[in-house]
Parts: C-alpha cells; structure tokens; sequence
C-alpha cells in the first residue's frame, strides 16, 4: 500500500494522556470487550444451537452478534493495549488496515438494522404474506448484500484516504486511525475529499435512518386498529431494535454527517458505537426477549445434564 507519504507509522493519543487515568481505562474497557466477546457469541451460539430460535429475526441478530465481536475487535485491543504501553504506534498498513476494518464492519453493521427494521415492518403490517417474502434464501441475500455493501463503502474510503500525502505530523488524536483524523494530517488540501467522505458516510447513515424511521412510522400507524394486546406484543418485538437503533445511529451520525470538527470529542462519542453499543446489543435483546432467554436457559440446562452425565 505504497503512496506519496513519508510517514511510516502513526502514533496513537488515544482518550487520554493522565496516567492514573490511563489505568482505570485499562481495567474498565478490558471488562467492555470481554462482556462484548462473550455476550454476543452467547447470542450467536443460542440461535444457532436453539430450535425455536429459527425465524429470520433471530437469524439476522446473529449476523449482527458476530458483526459487533468483529468490530469492536478492530479498535478494541490496540486501545486496551495503548493504555499500559508509552510507545502507542501504529504503522502506515496498519492503520490503514484498521480504517477499512472500522467502516466495513460498520457499514454492515448499519445496513444489518435497516434489514431487520423490514423484517419487523413485514412481522407486523403484512403479517399473512411473511412466510412467502422472508424465506431463509431472501434473508441469506439481505445478509450477503449487507456485506458487500459495506465493503464497497469501505473501499471507497479506504482508497480516497490512502491517495493523500502524509508527511509532516504523524499524531493522531483520537484511539484507532479514522477518516477524519487522518485528513487532519495529510500535507495537502482535503476539502474536496472531506465532502467525498462526509457525501459516502453521511449517505448510507441518513439514508438508512430514513427508512428505518419510515419503517417505524408505517408500524405505529398499522397498529391504530390494534387491540391494546396486540400494541404490546409489536411494540415488545421492536422495543429492542429500536433502543439499539438509537444508541448506534445517533453517534455515527453526529461523526459522519458533518466535517470533521472537534477530534476530542467525536473520540468520546466514537466510545458509544465502537464499544458501548455492541456490548450493550446482547443485554437489551436478551432481557428483553422471552424467547432468547428461554432458549440460553435450554442450551445451559443441557451443557450442565452433559457435563453431569459424564
């Protein structure tokens, strides 16, 4: 991945330079992405190990289980890394490597939501012809375009970023190596590429919000005639995804839709979909979900009568 720059390597700010806080970041975050490790393969696990838990719904969600173990897992370690090391360098492929990680996990991670909202939509308003329009085949399809989509978001901003110069300041103020933070640094003018990355991560994230919200707003109307039953139940099905919605699109928003402003800040805010989010993603739909705890207590019953049988 040769281009113009002299910069060989990066070095990484990350939240903080306080060494005490520092510490207390190591303890706190490593205990974040254990939680994310571990609840979401618990998730991905149970629906894939659980009978009952066969309906597209529950197939999507463990697509998205195993996008957010993969996402935090680019950003993550070198961030729990960095908090006990002076030398927090990252090289050129590096860093790079982890700004195509970033965005094409997290661009699947939103067109992953956006397919589940039309799942939830199809569940509720066409409830008669959700056999025939969510079949395992159309729901693998949702799936593989989601992560093509991604990748060819990802690409885009990967390929703008590696074509600019970098040579003078190699410090990046913020925890992993992002589009706006490397523009910071490039030794050229980068408004024109500035809009092309705001125009492609801006796009996707209100476009996607757009129908997401439509989605939402199609179900609430449709359940006018319902009884108050009938509310309930919907509302229970979407309560989640609409919570995980919002603590995800929320942040990505405020980063991608604007210039790139403020590094202390959007890293700050970065936390919440990087890290807060995905480990956040298995407790809201497992605690409030019936039939997901249901199925984890079978698949714990069953490992414990193994283990006891032996």
């Amino acid at each position: 991945m040769e281009n113009a720059s002299s910069v060989k390597e990066f070095i990484l700010l990350g939240l903080s330079e306080n060494q005490a806080v520092q510490k207390i970041c190591f303890v706190m975050f490593l205990f974040f992405y254990m939680v994310i490790v571990a609840g979401n393969l618990l998730i991905v696990i149970t629906v894939i190990s659980s009978q009952c838990l066969n309906s597209p719904m529950y197939f999507f969600l463990c697509y998205l289980s195993f996008v957010d173990i993969c996402y935090s897992s680019v950003t993550a370690p070198k961030m729990i890394a960095n908090f006990l090391v002076e030398n927090k360098t990252i090289s050129f492929v590096g860093c790079i490597a982890q700004l195509f990680g970033v965005h094409f996990f997290g661009c699947t991670e939103i067109f992953i939501l956006t397919v589940m909202a039309y799942d939830r939509y199809v569940a509720i308003c066409r409830p008669l012809h959700y056999t025939t329009l969510m079949t395992r085949r159309v729901c693998g399809w949702m799936v593989i375009g989601s992560w093509v989509g991604g990748f060819v978001h990802s690409t885009v901003q990967t390929l703008v970023t590696t074509q600019l110069p970098f040579c003078g300041p190699n410090k990046i103020d913020h925890y992993f190596c992002d589009v706006h933070p490397l523009l910071q640094l490039a030794c050229t003018n980068t408004y024109a590429v500035g809009i092309i990355v705001v125009a492609n991560s801006g796009m996707i994230a209100l476009s996607c919000f757009f129908i997401l919200v439509m989605s939402y707003v199609v179900i609430l109307v449709s359940l006018k005639s319902q009884t108050s039953k009938g509310w309930h139940k919907a509302l229970s099905t979407c309560g989640s995804h609409i919570t995980v919605v919002i603590l995800f699109f929320g942040p990505c928003m405020f980063i991608y839709i604007r210039p790139s402003g403020n590094l202390s800040v959007d890293k700050s805010v970065a936390v919440f979909y990087t890290v807060i989010t995905p480990m956040l993603n298995p407790l809201i739909y497992a605690l409030r979900n019936k039939e997901v705890k249901s199925a984890m207590r079978k698949l714990w019953s069953r490992k414990v009568g193994s283990e006891n049988g032996k």
